[in-house]
């Protein structure tokens, strides 16, 4: 039963994140702007960093931003040692569970091509964390509204503030419990005890680590909530309360 359901979870998700990142459309309202498609590095939006579209791309290709930054994040997941172990079992059956048998009579595990590529997790590793940092400030510049009578930009907390808040604590626990993470704080010194920082920041990623599978599943699903609420406020379909 297990593996049926990460099936149909992962299988729903990447069909949702490819439907929304070829929309180009209704990724922000205001000062809320889709996880998926941040960071805007070029596009009509009052958030690009370098513009709208650029000149060079090639017209038979659809433009979307989310395109030119989802492979990162989506690179990071699909090399984490969980989801392997995770979608192995869903996708192809290998193995479908502990003492069952599986399909294929021959096992070729991580040695060879493709799946020795896995072994860059840890340079995803890097991209996530930088991720994790814009997604921060994306989820601050949500506690800012224009005041519609100076223009001028207010403190606030919506609904929507609440929703990209949340969204990078799950996400920065899923990254910072990463088995890289951990051995990246401390975990390749034979003795840390000597390193006192390291050793907390060891051993606070041992305790994210431990709960890795529950923050690889919120923050997934999350994700594609947060992307859902900005599109659909930004449609008209739901409005985004002001709490404060």
């Amino acid at each position: 039963m297990t593996p049926l359901v990460t099936f149909l979870v992962l299988t729903g998700f990447i069909v949702y994140a490819t439907w929304a990142a070829l929309q180009n459309a209704h990724y922000e309202l205001g000062n809320y702007l889709s996880p998926m498609y941040s960071p805007v590095l070029f596009g009509d939006s009052t958030h690009a960093w370098f513009g709208p579209r650029p000149s060079f791309w090639p017209g038979f290709i659809p433009f979307s931003p989310a395109v030119l930054i989802l492979w990162a994040p989506a690179g990071f997941r699909l090399t984490c040692y969980y989801y392997r172990g995770a979608y192995y079992k869903a996708f192809w059956a290998s193995p479908t569970s502990c003492t069952v048998g599986k399909p294929w009579k021959v096992y070729r595990g991580e040695n060879s091509l493709p799946l020795i590529l896995q072994n860059v997790h840890r340079y995803f590793l890097y991209l996530a964390l930088v991720f994790i940092v814009i997604l921060s400030w994306d989820a601050w510049k949500g506690m800012w509204f224009a005041n519609p009578a100076t223009g001028a930009e207010e403190f606030g907390i919506g609904v929507g503030t609440l929703v990209l808040t949340l969204n990078v604590i799950l996400l920065g626990g899923y990254t910072f419990g990463c088995h890289s993470f951990r051995h990246l704080a401390g975990g390749f010194r034979d003795r840390i005890s000597g390193h006192p920082v390291r050793r907390c920041a060891y051993d606070c990623s041992s305790w994210l680590n431990l709960r890795h599978m529950n923050f690889a599943w919120c923050s997934l699903v999350w994700v594609a909530f947060s992307d859902v609420y900005v599109r659909l406020c930004s449609m008209g379909v739901w409005t985004d309360f002001r709490i404060l």
